[in-house]
């Protein structure tokens, strides 16, 4: 008797927390982008937003650069280009407020979908504890760029082909509409692809009748997938340009391209921690694709930190199948219909009131280590017009504000051997320095308070400072005398 009310008791909490968990997760994921500043902390959001309010002027996909000066003209992928055309709607929409409910919706529907996808594997609160290490390692990756917009497209694809793998069949045609929506909004589409190549391999080495059969339906897929994501305005470039930009020496060099750092407790420690804690305690067994699968996303998280998101999310499902298996597998309950009705009108309750507490307080942008407001403001228009050498952090914002800069976060257009003399320009180096004054005709600078350029910069007889504050330092080059 005392074992059949347990079991009740527990049936009764998983039903109650596979109708709510998603619900709260979704609101919690909406609340954060919508009210913490960091969210905003990306020099890139600026210039997506100036590359959509481009295209929309001018009803076409620029395959060549219209922003700079140092590589006017210079071929450029716009691989993200219907992420940046949604960013310029909703910036018009709702200037900083559009934006962040933009991200905050994209948000909100991944980890409801995640909470919801891992729910099928796994009980509760075991569901719930894969998420939370999950949605740790995206937090680093929540910021205003496109990559988070597609995240809801990552977790339907892959849930889409664990579940397919789970059938016993190919998976639904369904999900080509994502690929092409994904392959227009960020090449991480590549990725989608790839993991196709597993998870087929697993379904194959799992079926023990009619191989041809699922051999045929998987590898239909797959090439329908691969003739869907050619439908960009990049065509088969876009297939290549993930392999070309990761194959930049000095991208290492940009922090969200670094190694992941291990010198601080961090997500990704946290997750790798609690996963080999379960692997040896549990006897945790994976399928050898799925564990080669495993490897490679570790190995992309501690190759480059930015993929620590696709690490967390794509792993999170890979795992939960064979987490739920070893915790005595999952007890589907039953949620009524009425009360996942009620929590879904209390869940959209709380967006209205999170979106009128948003709107009631409009977002303004005021100086940060990506946005030189003052700094800026205290230039004359007529050296505005003038060849800049700027920050890296500040060539988004400057694009924003319609002056070309020396350079952005478009680092793939201008190529390895340009970001090289950059840098090497910042170390300081003087020489370097001046020889790019020199070529790019350079008659003002902005850069960041804390470069370590400034005290270069200072002992130079034609340049004097002009602004500082805590942000940014603002310097003019005196005209050659004739």
């Amino acid at each position: 008797m005392k074992n059949t009310f347990i079991i009740e008791k527990r049936t009764t909490y998983d039903s109650w927390g596979r109708v709510t968990v998603p619900i709260v997760v979704a609101l919690i994921g909406y609340g954060i982008v919508l009210f913490a500043r960091q969210f905003l902390n990306d020099g890139d959001t600026y210039w997506h937003i100036a590359a959509g309010n481009w295209m929309l002027q001018n009803g076409s996909v620029p395959h060549a650069d219209p922003f700079s000066y140092t590589a006017a003209g210079a071929p450029w992928v716009a691989h993200e280009w219907l992420s940046e055309v949604l960013m310029a709607l909703a910036y018009k929409a709702g200037a900083w407020n559009g934006i962040v409910m933009l991200y905050g919706a994209t948000t909100a529907l991944a980890f409801g979908l995640l909470a919801h996808f891992l729910r099928r594997w796994l009980n509760q609160p075991a569901a719930l504890v894969v998420f939370v290490l999950a949605a740790a390692c995206v937090s680093p990756s929540l910021l205003a760029r496109p990559h988070i917009l597609v995240l809801p497209i990552v977790v339907l694809w892959s849930a889409g082909l664990f579940l397919a793998k789970d059938r016993g069949a190919a998976p639904s045609l369904l999900l080509l509409p994502l690929m092409l929506i994904w392959a227009n909004l960020h090449s991480s589409f590549v990725f989608g692809l790839a993991l196709t190549l597993p998870i087929a391999l697993e379904a194959l080495v799992a079926t023990k009748v009619d191989r041809a059969r699922i051999a045929r339906s998987w590898g239909v897929f797959c090439a329908a997938a691969t003739g869907v994501s050619l439908l960009t305005p990049n065509g088969w470039h876009g297939l290549l340009f993930p392999f070309q930009v990761s194959r930049m020496p000095h991208l290492s060099l940009i922090g969200e391209w670094s190694s992941t750092n291990f010198q601080t407790l961090g997500p990704l420690e946290l997750a790798l921690i609690a996963a080999l804690c379960i692997a040896f305690s549990r006897g945790i067994r994976l399928p050898i694709p799925r564990l080669l699968t495993l490897i490679v996303l570790l190995h992309l998280a501690l190759q480059h930190s930015r993929h620590q998101m696709l690490a967390g999310v794509v792993g999170a499902l890979l795992l939960a199948r064979p987490l739920g298996e070893a915790f005595g597998g999952n007890e589907q309950g039953n949620a009524s219909r009425l009360a996942s009705l009620r929590w879904a009108v209390v869940g959209l309750a709380c967006v209205v009131l999170l979106t009128a507490l948003r709107l009631a307080q409009p977002l303004v942008r005021t100086d940060d280590r990506v946005s030189p407001i003052a700094a800026l403001n205290h230039v004359p228009a007529e050296i505005l017009r003038e060849p800049v050498f700027n920050s890296y952090d500040f060539g988004g914002y400057l694009i924003f504000k319609n002056i070309k800069p020396f350079i952005d976060g478009r680092i793939d257009m201008y190529g390895d051997d340009f970001f090289a003399d950059y840098i090497v320009a910042l170390t300081p180096n003087r020489v370097a320095f001046e020889r790019l004054v020199e070529k790019y005709g350079i008659r003002w600078a902005i850069l960041s308070a804390n470069s370590t350029t400034l005290d270069m910069v200072d002992s130079l007889p034609q340049w004097r400072r002009l602004y500082a504050d805590g942000v940014a330092v603002v310097y003019v080059r005196d005209a050659p005398r004739s």
